[in-house]
């Protein structure tokens, strides 16, 4: 039939069934996207006065003024152990502690503990963004071993791959790519289980958690095979512009927002991270035909000169600013008779509590939405903060996960109720 112009979509089909059961039998979608840049903002004009319900709102806080009552900021929270400057970057959102010391090892970050306890019930377990990043060396994004996994960078890529479903031949081709893989599994499997009769007690523990590895690869693969057999979702919206130039940071910036937006719209993914990578933008527009005197790290190693003050400032209002539209966009677009944004946890913060001075406490840290009881400044003591995990083991009760612990945590976060 295809070869007069005819094709037909697959029926369901009982393979199908193990993932998308499990999908339907969830409850009502969370989700969560977590935003950082690693040279964070200018904690003077982030931080408000007065805690509790009653704060006022700092100088960038009023770019969000419109959403008060649907978000929360934070002071007195960081991670223990995570100290090191620039190097705590890629602890934002897992915790390892000792970032510089010789043999560091980094361990599995926020978005994939929930990816393995949620399982792939979406398209994508997660997706992991990057603006102007360095995809060799960072990443919000870390695996249970400790490995980095790259961010993409492209909006038109990750477009073409939530929504262009390709042809029946390149269909074929990427199944035939998929049994590949795991015709290689299995001879690996095979070689290794003959290979394991002649070892010790210990070798075989090791060997063991290598089958544990293999199958969970397997698993993803057999989800990856259904997953390709079903239709992508529809959207009205246009294929996006490429931005390469990494002048154009705000507009990347703002372009993957509207990416993760869709993302959760479509139901493509349940969690998405989105690293600023600051510390690699050069000199970048900061108004149309006009630009700034420095890149962006040596402008956050600003030693107070007021026109590096200046410029930083102009940027942390614009970052806000897209900040607030995101807010507006996910809370305007109803799912189930709701707000996406009731359902959609949305966390800003950094690693740096001050690029300035490299210092990594106290951090900066906003969360909205996601059905918290917002509208209020928690502030904890800004000399022996709490651990950021705590925040975290928050959000992932929230997200209907029933853990206890997460990173460097000591329970979930005081002070803070869910609605």
């Amino acid at each position: 039939m295809r070869g007069i112009g005819v094709t037909l979509a697959l029926p369901f089909l009982d393979c199908m069934q193990p993932v998308f059961s499990r999908a339907a039998a969830l409850p009502t979608p969370r989700r969560m996207l977590l935003i950082s840049n690693n040279l964070g903002v200018l904690p003077k004009l982030f931080f408000p006065t007065g805690t509790g319900r009653d704060y006022e709102l700092s100088p960038y806080l009023k770019e969000l003024s419109a959403f008060r009552e649907q978000f929360t900021v934070f002071s007195g929270l960081s991670h223990p152990g995570v100290v090191g400057g620039h190097s705590t970057e890629n602890c934002f959102l897992t915790a390892a502690r000792g970032p510089t010391k010789s043999g560091f090892r980094n361990q599995i970050s926020l978005d994939q503990f929930i990816a393995e306890k949620v399982g792939q019930v979406t398209r994508f377990p997660s997706l992991n963004l990057g603006v102007n990043i360095d995809k060799a060396n960072r990443s919000l994004s870390w695996t249970r071993d400790g490995v980095l996994l790259p961010a993409q960078d492209s909006a038109p890529a990750l477009f073409r791959k939530m929504f262009l479903q390709g042809n029946p031949t390149e269909v074929a081709q990427q199944m035939h790519r998929l049994e590949e893989r795991g015709s290689i599994l299995d001879t690996l499997l095979a070689q290794t289980k003959s290979f394991s009769r002649a070892l010790g007690q210990e070798d075989r523990a090791r060997l063991e958690q290598y089958f544990t590895a293999v199958r969970e690869v397997e698993e993803r693969l057999n989800t990856a095979r259904e997953w390709e057999m079903r239709p992508k979702p529809v959207t009205s919206e246009p294929e996006p512009r490429e931005i390469q130039d990494k002048k154009l940071f705000f507009q990347k910036f703002e372009l993957l927002l509207s990416m993760a937006r869709l993302a959760f719209e479509s139901d493509s993914t349940r969690v998405v991270t989105l690293m600023v990578d600051a510390f690699a933008t050069p000199v970048f527009e900061l108004h149309e035909n006009h630009s700034t005197t420095d890149g962006y790290h040596n402008l956050s190693h600003h030693g107070q000169a007021a026109e590096k003050v200046k410029q930083l400032e102009d940027v942390d209002r614009q970052q806000m600013g897209l900040l607030r539209n995101l807010l507006a966009s996910l809370a305007a677009r109803e799912e189930e008779g709701r707000p996406l944004l009731d359902r959609t946890m949305v966390l800003y913060g950094s690693n740096m509590g001050d690029a300035n001075t490299h210092d990594n406490s106290n951090l900066p840290v906003l969360l909205a939405g996601g059905g918290f009881k917002h509208g209020q400044h928690i502030a904890f003591k800004r000399d022996v903060n709490v651990p950021l995990s705590n925040l975290f083991v928050s959000m992932l009760q929230k997200f209907g996960l029933e853990v206890e612990g997460f990173g460097s945590s000591t329970g979930a976060l005081s002070n803070f109720e869910m609605a």
